[in-house]
């Protein structure tokens, strides 16, 4: 299984198991990502989710399950036991087996082309509008992702895993600068709304992992409005 597949393989699962088609909330979306931020296996987040539903299964409720939340707390005990057992284990064996070296190169390489399309087009956007942080950020990212798509496709760079980790430096660049550019009233406002929506749910949700998660949705919300594509092959 390519590492890669992460969000739709959990999507996927979790709309299996639910046996109705469901679309998943940007409130999912931000835990799935919470997860992958995490470094949780892929293999470990489907065992939750398939024991989630097992239980909910066993003792049926007339509430059916609607969010990926429900199955958080399963996901995350399946985690720490991987965790725990990876102490002491032979080195050569540890860390995520998932990863892989296997890719799609076509969809890779036009991932990269069309984001370095994107971002190139809304950094000229930007600085003929203002020049700041996120605008020379933009302008960076354009730059970087061009020398990245030209190692790649003259197979320079053919560890997805090292392309990754460039793709993932170059987001959190891009998302540094929209959090320094964004009015702090409006930062304050989003994040009151956000933290309204999650309410039901704060209580069930370790603190670090809430952090997390509703920082991944404020950077979704700021991500949208300003037309920022995700680089990340995870999105692919």
């Amino acid at each position: 299984m390519n590492y890669f597949n992460y969000f739709t393989e959990i999507e996927d699962a979790f709309v299996r198991r639910r046996g109705k088609h469901l679309f998943l909330s940007p409130i999912d979306w931000a835990l799935m990502e919470t997860w992958k931020e995490q470094g949780i296996p892929l293999h470990l987040v489907l065992r939750g989710i398939e024991r989630s539903f097992d239980s909910f299964e066993a003792k049926p409720r007339k509430r059916s399950v609607k969010t990926l939340l429900y199955c958080q707390e399963e996901v995350e005990a399946q985690y720490a036991e991987w965790l725990e057992a990876q102490v002491g284990a032979n080195p050569s064996t540890n860390g995520n087996t998932e990863s892989g070296t296997s890719f799609d190169f076509t969809a890779i390489s036009t991932h990269l082309k069309e984001t370095r399309q994107s971002i190139a087009s809304l950094a000229l956007l930007r600085a003929s509008q203002q020049v700041d942080e996120l605008s020379e950020a933009l302008t960076r990212a354009a730059s970087l992702l061009e020398s990245i798509q030209v190692d790649f496709n003259n197979g320079l760079t053919v560890d997805t895993r090292k392309l990754e980790d460039s793709l993932t430096g170059l987001e959190r660049m891009l998302n540094e600068a929209l959090l320094a550019v964004v009015p702090q009233s409006e930062l304050e406002s989003a994040k009151k709304e956000l933290k309204e929506q999650f309410k039901a749910y704060r209580s069930h949700m370790d603190p670090e992992v809430y952090r997390q998660t509703l920082q991944n949705l404020l950077l979704k919300k700021l991500r949208e409005q300003v037309g920022i594509p995700r680089l990340s092959l995870f999105y692919l």
